[in-house]
């Protein structure tokens, strides 16, 4: 029988490839579980500038990819949850959108769900790039973390792109800006253990009972991730002002459960003309790239055959527009 998707079907778990725990990783959290007391439960904020390497870093933690990841600047717009169960607690952890100076109604959307992401957590993970010194905007974030009860784990990224040298001195200045409560250097690309900082984290969690079953890793709906799947690889392949005047809109998601298929209708929404014939390119090449990759995705996540089919639109000024927000899912 054929029905629309309701807005609140979750993907099922498959756990597959990023970084699966190993038996002896396990067996270290949950010694430090029955050190730590109840079972608990809590949520954990990854906040920075934008481009710090939060995505990166959820889906690592969490072990299923739940945000998409670019090089480009203010990749997450919402506030995207992932949920790692470990012996004897659950993590809850909240990608937020880059702390930046909004320039439009949607920026200013975004830097409203970082806010309130802070506002809720039990344990905040402040983000820093080592690649490029602490500047004015790793500062107007901590001014942001001052005021919070929550304690504040100092992430510093990407130590695989420097010489240890250089971490060294700015963990020095970092511990002069702000008291932390533990300081990780890490790389969320290549290191295949975080086993330590999922030890800090879960001792500073409070007991609770689990809020997500234990079977489900993201509360987005698969209508949601199906949007940001196709905005991926247009953020991959284009430059510029492109990639921050798109957004997806899913117009149909139907699935078939006779026939093991999914078939998605989605708008791809620009601002200008001019984007427009980029995103579709010369006979359509770039919009058939876009939709390969984006299938690929789609398909890894719903365990289903996906028909897609894409169509570009113009709508002037879109981030600036309070009714297309709303209907884009970003207010």
């Amino acid at each position: 029988m054929t029905a629309a998707a309701p807005s609140d079907r979750k993907p099922p778990v498959s756990r597959r490839g990023i970084s699966p725990p190993t038996d002896r990783r396990e067996a270290t959290l949950e010694r430090h579980a029955r050190a730590a007391g109840g079972f608990r439960s809590g949520t954990i904020a990854l906040v920075g500038r934008p481009n710090v390497g939060k995505s990166t870093l959820i889906n690592r933690l969490v072990g299923e990819k739940v945000a998409i990841v670019s090089d480009v600047p203010q990749t997450t717009r919402t506030r995207v949850i992932g949920v790692r169960r470990v012996p004897g607690a659950e993590l809850i952890f909240v990608d937020t959108p880059g702390l930046h100076k909004p320039r439009h109604l949607l920026n200013e959307a975004m830097v409203r769900a970082a806010r309130a992401a802070l506002d809720e957590a039990d344990v905040i993970l402040f983000l820093v790039d080592v690649t490029a010194p602490l500047g004015p905007g790793d500062r107007a974030v901590l001014d942001l973390l001052r005021p919070r009860r929550a304690p504040v784990l100092l992430i510093l990224n990407k130590v695989d792109r420097v010489e240890k040298p250089r971490v060294l001195p700015m963990i020095d200045e970092s511990r002069s800006l702000f008291e932390f409560a533990e300081i990780f250097p890490i790389s969320a690309t290549r290191d295949d253990d975080f086993t330590d900082l999922l030890n800090a984290i879960v001792a500073r969690l409070p007991e609770g009972e689990a809020a997500y079953p234990e079977d489900e890793y993201t509360d987005q709906s698969l209508r949601a991730l199906a949007a940001e799947w196709i905005r991926e690889p247009i953020l991959r392949h284009t430059r510029q002002e492109v990639p921050h005047a798109v957004a997806v809109r899913i117009d149909e998601f139907i699935e078939d459960d006779e026939k093991g298929l999914v078939t998605i209708k989605a708008t791809v929404v620009v601002e200008k003309a001019s984007q427009k014939g980029i995103l579709i390119g010369s006979g359509g090449a770039m919009m058939k790239r876009v939709g390969e990759e984006s299938r690929i995705e789609l398909e890894r996540v719903t365990g289903r055959k996906v028909f897609l089919s894409l169509w570009v639109t113009v709508e002037e000024a879109w981030r600036q527009s309070p009714r297309a927000l709303r209907e884009l899912g970003y207010t």
